[in-house]
């Protein structure tokens, strides 16, 4: 998995936002991004989609992935995506499902490095498409994603790799 630094202003002077993947210890962290993903969207999920969404990030049957940004060895952001077959292409389209970042986390480039990730999972994996939806009324996140693929008339994203 890559390695973004970026400045952080604090006693500590620089530090480093660590993409990778996600592991199944790292539960723990992951839950409450998850459900502040869950809580942002109005959705209300059964504790066994949860449990079963986690477990496939960790099944080789599964065409699902999870990475996450880690900061200073916390867990502040995450970004699941999966691969299918498109009738539209000879390869495969990464589907980036979810990204959340905590909120006291904003504004920094977590987001868009855990785009960029993806996008690097997906070109290694030989996909040809990367892209995502958003809700038109999510502007702060709309900023950004304008900013890295092309807005295709529905809230749908996508970036040619």
């Amino acid at each position: 998995m890559r390695r973004a630094d970026r400045e952080h202003r604090r006693d500590a002077g620089p530090v480093t936002l660590e993409i990778r993947a996600l592991r199944p210890d790292d539960r723990a962290a992951w839950d409450p991004l998850w459900h502040g993903y869950l809580v942002f969207y109005e959705e209300d999920l059964p504790d066994d989609i949860t449990d079963l969404t986690w477990s496939r990030f960790f099944d080789d049957d599964e065409p699902m992935g999870a990475i996450g940004a880690f900061l200073d060895g916390n867990l502040i952001g995450i970004c699941h995506h999966h691969f299918h077959r498109s009738t539209w292409a000879r390869t495969t389209y990464c589907y980036l499902e979810d990204l959340f970042v905590s909120p006291d986390s904003r504004g920094g480039g977590t987001g868009r490095a855990l785009i960029e990730a993806t996008a690097d999972l997906a070109r290694a994996a030989g996909a040809e498409k990367l892209y995502w939806h958003t809700r038109t009324d999510n502007a702060t996140a709309r900023a950004l994603y304008d900013q890295v693929a092309t807005h295709v008339g529905d809230i749908a994203y996508e970036r040619d790799l």
